[in-house]
């Protein structure tokens, strides 16, 4: 069974409509949440709005409004946003295509999948995506979703289109102010070359299949354990050492060399989340 799409529309340049769906690429379900408790009764807490003036109010009484003076608002209802209207309402116009990583990644939020939106639309999708991959370019274009419009880049892979929305310029703090101190500064040439070497000793292909969170496993052993009764396992702690002589601690990297990319994968295999386990205790528990 196909995943459900996020949102179906049109992708869309020059003369050329496409019919697409946009898939969310990234599974917040995977993590372990944990819930806000009342400590008395162990019982789950809900939200609730509360005014200074009349104590809790239900969401049915709450309305939108934005504050143009301290304390002053003016309101902005469902009506009033229902009158923006913008031509890329359904669709998602590419405006221009370039180079790839030609955008800073401090600007990069939210990534989906594009996939054709019917079979009549393969052909001219595939075409797309081929075009694309063969002169490495990104296309940006536009997009309107979850009640406003996004800058979007688009790019080719896992056999698809993946889209990731971006941060406008003035959401995105200026880095000048963190890095005025250092800007100007300059490595000694020396350092430069070892580190390069640390670099190249270093460097392997990439599979993030390899890797999983290590803190939501852990944390799922320690729920487990909670739930048995038992006492949590405490995760050892790596002392970390202060470095007294940068040079020296470089050359004696680059003498013990990179670590085996073997030694990098972890061994241990993924943890099942508390729920399934749960489940299969009831199963074993009813045979």
């Amino acid at each position: 069974m196909a995943p459900r799409a996020t949102w179906t529309g049109y992708l869309k340049i020059q003369l050329i409509t496409i019919p697409v769906r946009l898939y969310t690429a990234v599974n917040a379900a995977a993590k372990v949440r944990l819930n806000l408790l009342h400590k008395d009764c162990m019982q789950r807490l809900k939200q609730q709005y509360v005014c200074e003036q009349h104590g809790k109010v239900e969401r049915a009484d709450t309305v939108k409004g934005y504050e143009f003076e301290k304390g002053k608002y003016v309101l902005v209802d469902d009506d009033t946003l229902a009158t923006i209207k913008l031509e890329t309402t359904k669709t998602i116009e590419i405006m221009y295509f370039a180079e790839g990583g030609a955008i800073n990644s401090v600007y990069y939020n939210s990534t989906y999948y594009i996939g054709p939106g019917d079979q009549v639309a393969e052909d001219a999708f595939v075409v797309l995506r081929d075009a694309m991959a063969k002169q490495r370019k990104i296309a940006v274009a536009r997009l309107i979703m979850t009640g406003r419009e996004h800058m979007v880049t688009i790019t080719p892979g896992s056999g698809g289109l993946i889209l990731q929305t971006l941060h406008y310029q003035d959401e995105v703090r200026d880095a000048e102010s963190y890095f005025t101190d250092i800007s100007a500064k300059r490595a000694l040439p020396e350092q430069v070359e070892l580190f390069e070497a640390l670099i190249d000793k270093q460097t392997h292909g990439v599979d993030l299949s390899h890797y999983t969170d290590r803190y939501n496993e852990a944390l799922v052993d320690v729920i487990k354990a909670k739930v048995a009764g038992e006492e949590p396992p405490i995760s050892p702690q790596n002392e970390q050492h202060q470095i007294s002589d940068f040079m020296a601690a470089l050359k004696q990297s680059v003498q013990q060399g990179a670590a085996t990319q073997a030694e990098q994968i972890p061994k241990k295999p993924v943890a099942a989340s508390v729920k399934n386990r749960a489940k299969k205790k009831k199963k074993k528990a009813s045979k």
